[in-house]
């Protein structure tokens, strides 16, 4: 896929952050966009910008855990549109605590959302891409994708299964010959709202790690990391890193292996207590 130019493209999440980036970034090479969300709101104010760009996307309100009602929305899609280039699976949620504190129901939502939803995306537009005959799959796992982090359990299986699958997913389409590329988008601290839309588990301090995130870690706008994913998407890039600290983790990974995670443990702990510590002046 050397172009977007007429490619229909779906994205999920596209109520907010990345998703409304990609929305709006992808419209701009001229794609043909089908958006999801389970936050409808969040989801108009993306279709509004998109159509002040000059595009008129299609808007459904979908939560990507439910696989009968993704089967359906795959199917609608392609029957609108006549053929499906791309999907973006995009939605994910997260849950901040140690594990001894998060709950089974909180677990299982995050892996719902952040995995399964990947996984039901791919499986029901799959064969739409392959017989568009010029597809592509791009799943965004994440930076903690790549590296463990304390208090993130729930989010880094998911998005170390996110890129797992999607890996595999890549040599598949290789082998089998198909006309589908497959990207694997690990983003860092991007400028978006999932840190405060996020659940809290136990005494988890989500106002220190608010200001921990937004004056320290997001790094990265929304439409850097979307211009950045697009560029990566029209290359065949099976791994894209986005953002300055997602280049320096993944180097430091490769160079002290597993030592990394004493280094990230120092660096978590001291990172919160300062931020906590600031908070309470």
């Amino acid at each position: 896929m050397k172009s977007l130019d007429n490619k229909v493209v779906v994205i999920t999440g596209a109520g907010s952050g990345i998703g409304r980036a990609l929305a709006l970034k992808t419209a701009s090479k001229g794609a043909r966009l089908a958006l999801s969300d389970w936050d409808t709101d969040g989801l108009g104010e993306t279709s509004s910008l998109v159509k002040a760009a000059g595009q008129e996307p299609r808007t459904d309100k979908l939560d990507v855990r439910d696989r009968a009602a993704m089967a359906a929305y795959a199917t609608s899609v392609a029957e609108e549109f006549g053929v499906v280039n791309a999907i973006i699976n995009n939605a994910g949620i997260t849950v901040h605590g140690n594990f001894v504190d998060v709950t089974y129901e909180q677990f299982e939502r995050v892996i719902d959302v952040d995995f399964w939803g990947v996984v039901n995306g791919t499986k029901e537009f799959l064969p739409h891409l392959i017989e568009s005959g010029d597809g592509h799959v791009v799943n965004i796992s994440s930076i903690f994708g790549l590296h463990g982090m304390p208090g993130q359990t729930s989010y880094n299986a998911a998005k170390f299964a996110v890129r797992g699958f999607t890996e595999s997913l890549r040599m598949e389409m290789m082998i089998a010959k198909y006309p589908v590329q497959v990207t694997s988008v690990h983003p860092g601290g991007i400028k978006t709202n999932i840190v405060r839309n996020a659940e809290a588990a136990g005494e988890e301090d989500l106002e220190a790690l608010n200001e921990l995130f937004d004056k320290v870690l997001a790094n990265t706008s929304a439409e850097k990391a979307a211009d950045i994913i697009v560029r990566g998407i029209l290359k065949n890039k099976g791994k894209v890193l986005v953002g300055p600290d997602a280049f320096v983790i993944d180097k430091l990974i490769r160079l002290a292996g597993p030592n990394y995670q004493r280094v990230l443990a120092t660096t978590s702990d001291l990172a919160q207590k300062r931020a906590a510590k600031g908070r309470d002046k």
